[in-house]
């Protein structure tokens, strides 16, 4: 007897409202259409105003609200019940983290807008020295704040990396608790007491009423140190103690597996730790206020003389804008978006040296 097999093919796949299940692209259709209806509808409220008086951010909340209602809605007729209660939930969840969102994508598109009109070559490549009305630029701000973050880096990353690396491997006791307890309570210091205390330090060495870029960087890396070390050392705890153990047992010393072995594992969580304690100062006013100082001048020189920085131009074209208040506040936003996108760049250098120096792990 001969058996004859006849390959059959496969059923296609259900794509139609009425197979019980909504297509894959349904949704985002959905979300598309719900957010473009909802950005016209704010914006014939808005018509005839300014971009920067649109709502984005209710443009985005009343779309997203929309999508969810329609989509469960067609989801209970085409679908199961438990289908439905399962895409409820997924939008619930989604909109909370939209919601979260909401804050991050409204100040980012005020800065934008409010900063573009002064976004130009004038801006970054000159001062304002002897600028009254329009004109002018952050040149100056620029360099101070990439000197004095750079400065403030260079102090307080050897000092927190080497306090993180003898808390996780060298601290027992009374010692090691007693420096994770102070650590703990500088990351709740203010900004501004940081600024005081250099303030107080230089004025009982070499007198008052002292300004210079180098006392902002002490500032800031007294701001920095402890979340260099928390982050530091929560990421050499993450590196498996095996490694340590199989480096131990070919005999090579403590040191070198730190060096060779345990850094390198945590380079990149590391590096993004570096990041975010960077982020955390580089937009700090108060201390820079205090130490610092301000100048309409270009100086280079940390050592010598007061040193702007962005966050304190964009505090005083908001504070004094003088004769022309539109022109000020055009500065003061476009340093601002200036501020933001040094802190982008810097966190995708980060990345890209993170993604560099990490391990490779192969077969």
């Amino acid at each position: 007897m001969t058996t004859t097999l006849e390959r059959t093919s496969a059923p296609a796949a259900a794509n139609s409202l009425t197979a019980g299940q909504l297509p894959r692209w349904m949704p985002w259709v959905l979300l598309a259409a719900a957010l473009a209806l909802s950005a016209a509808a704010f914006a014939v409220v808005n018509l005839g105003e300014e971009v920067r008086d649109f709502n984005i951010s209710g443009a985005v909340f009343f779309g997203l609200l929309a999508f969810g209602i329609v989509l469960v809605a067609l989801s209970s007729v085409v679908e199961t019940r438990r289908r439905a209660v399962d895409r409820l939930a997924t939008i619930l969840v989604s909109l909370a983290f939209s919601l979260a969102l909401l804050p991050l994508i409204s100040l980012l598109f005020t800065v934008v807008v409010d900063g573009i009109a002064r976004f130009d070559g004038t801006f970054f490549s000159w001062s304002m020295r002897s600028v009254v009305g329009e004109g002018g630029g952050a040149l100056h701000a620029i360099w101070g704040t990439l000197l004095v973050t750079l400065a403030a880096a260079v102090i307080s990353v050897p000092i927190g990396l080497m306090t993180s690396i003898y808390l996780v491997e060298y601290g027992r006791g009374r010692v090691a608790k007693a420096i994770t307890f102070f650590v703990d309570v500088m990351t709740g210091i203010p900004s501004i007491v940081a600024g005081l205390f250099i303030v107080a330090l230089f004025a009982m060495l070499f007198g008052p009423g002292l300004n210079m870029g180098f006392m902002g960087s002490l500032a800031l890396a007294v701001l920095m140190i402890p979340v260099v070390v928390r982050s530091s050392e929560e990421m050499l705890r993450l590196v498996p103690n095996e490694l340590r153990e199989a480096a131990y047992a070919l005999g090579v010393p403590k040191w070198l597996t730190i060096a060779k072995v345990v850094l390198p594992t945590a380079i990149a969580g590391i590096t993004t730790g570096i990041m975010l304690a960077i982020a955390r100062v580089i937009g700090e006013t108060a201390p820079l206020l205090l130490t610092a100082g301000f100048t309409n001048s270009m100086n280079l020189d940390l050592f010598s003389q007061p040193m702007m920085t962005l966050p304190v131009f964009v505090y005083d074209q908001f504070q004094n804008p003088g004769t022309n208040i539109q022109a000020a506040l055009e500065r003061a936003w476009a340093g601002a978006l200036t501020l933001i996108l040094i802190v982008m760049a810097l966190n995708l250098i980060a990345r890209l040296v993170a993604k560099k120096f990490a391990p490779k792990f192969g077969r």
